[in-house]
């Protein structure tokens, strides 16, 4: 399978999730919600969506912020030039080995410097056909991040890849499912759902 656009390298990593880092100026393609993926050998590539986009700050803006009006190409050589880099943290969702994709934990987490790739539409489509809707478990699990603008943002972006309303009916479906005991969750979900895909009735 081929790779997509190029959006980081690794920093650090778990069995549940890693953290990507990236240039400001490499900002523009990776989105919440994202699928991502980690090639490491041949036949073997980690999946991951992008839960949060953290930008920190450094002792230069620190002291950019507090001297008043900032001019333009201040502001436009700071972001060329940041040393800093733009984190992305993700939440593992599955693997592929020897062409076939599994929607489980990962046997093996990337390493550090690994390249993170934005996967393709092909890709997506193929990741998110595979099983049951599977790695949802994954996403619903998982602590501390905002599981339905995460999900909501997935969805919408997936469900145009795949250019049709089955999937993304299916996918509201199977949420509704999983969550019918966990109704809080499942109204939060459903309120973010409405908003990223209204053609199915908010």
């Amino acid at each position: 399978m081929t790779n997509g656009i190029q959006i980081g390298h690794l920093l650090r990593a778990g069995t549940t999730g890693f953290v990507a880092g990236c240039s400001v100026s490499q900002l523009e393609a990776p989105v919440l919600g994202a699928l991502v993926s980690a090639p490491l050998e041949k036949d073997y590539r980690v999946y991951g969506l992008i839960y949060d986009i953290h930008i920190d700050d450094d002792g230069l803006v620190r002291q950019l912020v507090t001297a008043g009006e900032i001019q333009p190409e201040v502001r436009h050589d700071n972001r060329e030039r940041r040393i800093v880099p733009v984190e992305m943290s993700v939440l593992a969702v599955g693997y592929e080995l020897a062409g076939v994709i599994h929607h489980l934990l990962p046997p093996r987490p990337p390493l550090s410097l690994d390249i993170i790739y934005l996967c393709s539409q092909e890709e997506v489509q193929k990741f998110t056909s595979a099983g049951h809707f599977g790695y949802f478990r994954h996403i619903l699990q998982a602590k501390d991040i905002p599981i339905a603008e995460v999900l909501a943002a997935h969805i919408q972006q997936a469900s145009a890849a795949h250019g049709d309303k089955t999937w993304s009916e299916r996918a509201c479906r199977e949420l509704i499912t999983l969550l019918r005991d966990d109704y809080p969750t499942l109204m939060t979900v459903l309120g973010a759902l409405g908003d990223a895909l209204p053609e199915h009735g908010g």
